[in-house]
């Protein structure tokens, strides 16, 4: 489709969608929305304003092309809305449009802030993965495009709901992101297709390292007290498997999704383990999150072909953070250091030498930016109204990452079909929370949570 035409579908699209609102509001239904159809600017609303959300927020404003303003934003807390609001306004000028009146704190904010956007317009979802459901519910009943932030999902029930609401919302032709920002960096693209043409022959195995110090809120000393405790473990989300699968799903999604993408196959079971080393912080005090500190994981294929995760975080170590696939032709490496880190690259037999190379990748400088393409693609089919939803392979994704953290945590080795199946759901009724809602999980008279105890809790990580 031309440049021309889209433009013209937008306008055409913002025309019909005023008179959708004009209409609602004659039925006497109050809702506070943003107006800008006389012209193509695409509204925006953040929900979820800490690191991640910020990102998105400054990809969103920066796709080329394209008039985009940010108008409303939501969080749980005050102070991460106030900074990313003066962050963004500082880096972007006019297009952050957010007064006070748009900025909504609480845990029915993230209704309040899609409120005020049209059909068309787009959602960002930043949050802790386990909100992820209902922001995505409320998205499409408001019709609104969407961006959400891996991962996706961190039990069975949620996975199986989430699929659902894909199928709901491609049936409205909304167009839907999600932040495995991988599937969007070109080196992967181009060797994705060459592993696929069966460049490497077929994989016969492949491997992935996440190999770091500490980071984000991996590990958390004692609840003080203050804020609740509720809101006090959605702070420390990394730490806290209900609200986000814990550090593993965070941190490893990306390769193990990738990895995956280059199969072109998900596992069908997993085998693992992992250990606690150091469950103090360097001043002394107890560590009381729910993580492990070492992670091995042996994906299994229903070809037989395995994939191979190794990941710690502790300080002083090695750091191995990248990924490979070996085939009966040849090898590739995935990501040279880093989620996408260029080149991509592929060698004759298992050595990655230069003078077994076959191939490395070559990128236009505009487009380097893998958290930036996920922005330029996703605005592109908006504009050109094309199909568009990650969300089925965002959902997999996730579930891999639960599957070998779920086979760690309970040293047992487990089936992608039975964890998708279960009904072990870690937070039931998050739509209903409010800022008095206990917490899901509760510490004990010492302050410690519940931690997976592999071999004796089998069927439930703590």
């Amino acid at each position: 489709m031309s440049a021309e035409k889209a433009s013209a579908n937008r306008r055409e699209f913002m025309k019909n969608t005023g008179l959708i609102a004009a209409t609602t509001a004659l039925a006497g239904v109050a809702i506070p929305r943003v107006h800008a159809a006389e012209d193509n600017t695409i509204q925006v609303a953040l929900i979820g304003c800490g690191g991640r959300g910020t990102g998105a927020a400054a990809n969103a404003m920066q796709v080329p092309g394209t008039p985009i303003k940010l108008v409303a934003m939501a969080d749980v807390f005050a102070d991460k809305l106030e900074g990313c609001h003066n962050v963004l306004s500082k880096k972007l000028g006019k297009q952050v449009d957010v007064p006070k009146e748009r900025q909504f704190v609480g845990f029915d904010a993230y209704q309040k802030a899609m409120d005020c956007l049209k059909p068309g317009d787009i959602a960002i979802m930043a949050t802790p993965p386990a909100f992820r459901l209902p922001h995505f519910d409320y998205a499409i009943s408001k019709d609104l495009n969407i961006f959400m932030e891996k991962p996706l999902t961190v039990d069975g029930p949620t996975s199986r709901r989430m699929l659902e609401l894909a199928d709901k919302a491609s049936a409205k032709n909304l167009k839907v992101a999600v932040g495995l920002m991988s599937r969007h960096s070109r080196p992967m693209q181009e060797l994705a297709k060459r592993i696929h043409d069966g460049q490497i022959g077929d994989i016969t195995n492949m491997r992935a390292y996440r190999m770091t110090g500490p980071v984000a809120t991996v590990f958390s000393e004692k609840w003080p007290g203050t804020p609740s405790e509720l809101l006090w473990q959605i702070s420390r989300f990394h730490s806290f498997i209900w609200a986000s699968g814990g550090i593993f799903n965070d941190a490893y999604i990306h390769v193990i999704d990738h990895c995956c993408w280059m199969k072109n196959a998900w596992p069908v079971k997993a085998q693992a383990l992992g250990g606690r080393n150091y469950r103090n912080s360097p001043e002394g005090k107890p560590y009381v999150d729910q993580n492990f500190d070492t992670y091995s994981v042996e994906y299994i294929f229903d070809d037989g072909t395995r994939l191979f995760l190794d990941g710690r975080f502790m300080p002083g170590c090695a750091q191995i953070y990248n990924s490979f696939a070996h085939g009966t032709k040849g090898s590739a490496v995935i990501s040279k250091f880093g989620d996408c880190g260029m080149p991509s690259s592929i060698y004759k037999g298992q050595k990655a030498t230069k003078s077994k190379l076959v191939w490395e990748s070559k990128v236009p400088a505009d487009q380097t930016n893998p958290y930036q393409n996920e922005w330029n693609d996703l605005i592109d089919a908006i504009k050109g109204d094309r199909p568009y939803s990650e969300v089925k392979s965002g959902v997999y994704a996730s579930m891999a990452g639960n599957l070998g953290r779920f086979a760690a945590h309970t040293g047992k080795e487990v089936s992608f079909k039975d964890l998708l199946n279960s009904d072990l759901e870690y937070a039931p009724g998050i739509d209903q929370w409010t800022m008095d809602s206990a917490a899901p999980v509760k510490a004990d008279q010492y302050g410690f949570y519940p931690v997976p105890k592999p071999g004796i809790l089998v069927d439930r990580e703590y």
